[in-house]
């Protein structure tokens, strides 16, 4: 089942595109990293998702087919936003009661058993509360609800190294426990890798990469030769970036077959999701969706080192 599935999605505000024809199927049963350059539409395309924007073109569902925003995706899609809506002079008890009241489905006991066990104090205000346990709160407030899919845009933004991992760490809990699909954006490239099973990849308001991390990752590796040879290399290969540093030569290719053969002269190495991300985002004209076209190398960047 398709946890989220979008047809010629777009989404203009006056006379600019955020998102411009966006076809996506991402599967259930993973946690799905939505990366991109600022601008690219990734808040526009999860404020979507959960109902909270209407398309311009196109259609979206979630959850196998559900009308984003309809009744039952609202019952069990719950999403936490960089700047979550906490009201800050509730008390955590408050804030409690006021989701209880907003929500058809809601684990009290769940809540308050989280809250306890990460030490964060039913009495003290919203307001009071660091950057890490505001953002737990809002995680708390969301799993409470004991969705199908779960919704993070942006949620480590502003916490610091610690809180980053204490939250990562209760999200990936989440799934163990419950099982809870998740689709979570970030620029935190670091925190994603060990977590993230699937990739999705905007930019300039389209997709340009999508797939399971560990068939692109396999699909991926590095080429070091001579940079002599580096052009005629590019006209055999799908090389989506170059990098050039004196008589040497790094070559980020993309191989449409498993068994490919590394070219003569070449010593291949493996491709970490960190360096696969980078060389698209400074590729933005190169596709990596499932299937056998190859990257566009008229587009390939080319670095000196």
């Amino acid at each position: 089942m398709n946890m989220i599935e979008t047809k010629g999605l777009g989404k203009r505000y006056r006379r600019t595109w955020a998102l411009r024809d966006c076809t996506l199927a991402v599967p259930g049963g993973h946690v799905v990293a939505l990366v991109g350059p600022n601008g690219a539409g990734k808040t526009t395309l999860l404020s979507m998702s959960v109902g909270l924007n209407r398309p311009t073109t196109g259609a979206v569902t979630v959850l196998g087919g559900e009308p984003a925003g309809s009744r039952t995706a609202l019952d069990q899609v719950a999403f936490v936003a960089q700047d979550a809506p906490l009201y800050r002079n509730l008390s955590v008890a408050d804030m409690l009661h006021a989701a209880r009241n907003l929500n058809l489905r809601w684990d009290a006991g769940r809540a308050r058993a989280r809250l306890a066990e990460l030490g964060i104090p039913l009495t003290k205000k919203v307001g009071e509360l660091s950057g890490g346990q505001q953002a737990q709160l809002a995680l708390t407030l969301a799993l409470a609800r004991r969705p199908a899919l779960l919704v993070l845009d942006e949620p480590l933004a502003r916490l610091d190294p610690l809180a980053r991992h204490d939250f990562m760490a209760s999200v990936m809990a989440a799934v163990a426990e419950d099982g809870v699909s998740v689709v979570m954006s970030s620029h935190v490239l670091a925190e994603l890798e060990p977590i993230a099973d699937y990739l999705v990849m905007l930019s300039a308001g389209r997709v340009q990469v999508a797939g399971e991390v560990d068939d692109l990752l396999a699909s991926h590796r590095v080429l070091t030769g001579p940079a002599g040879e580096s052009g005629k290399l590019a006209d055999r290969m799908c090389v989506v970036q170059c990098r050039r540093a004196d008589a040497q030569a790094h070559l980020l290719v993309r191989t449409t077959k498993p068994d490919e053969p590394d070219p003569p002269g070449w010593e291949p190495h493996p491709v970490t999701l960190e360096e696969l991300v980078l060389a698209y985002l400074r590729q933005p004209g190169a596709a990596a969706l499932p299937g056998p076209t190859p990257v566009n190398t008229a587009h390939t960047a080319e670095v000196q080192a």
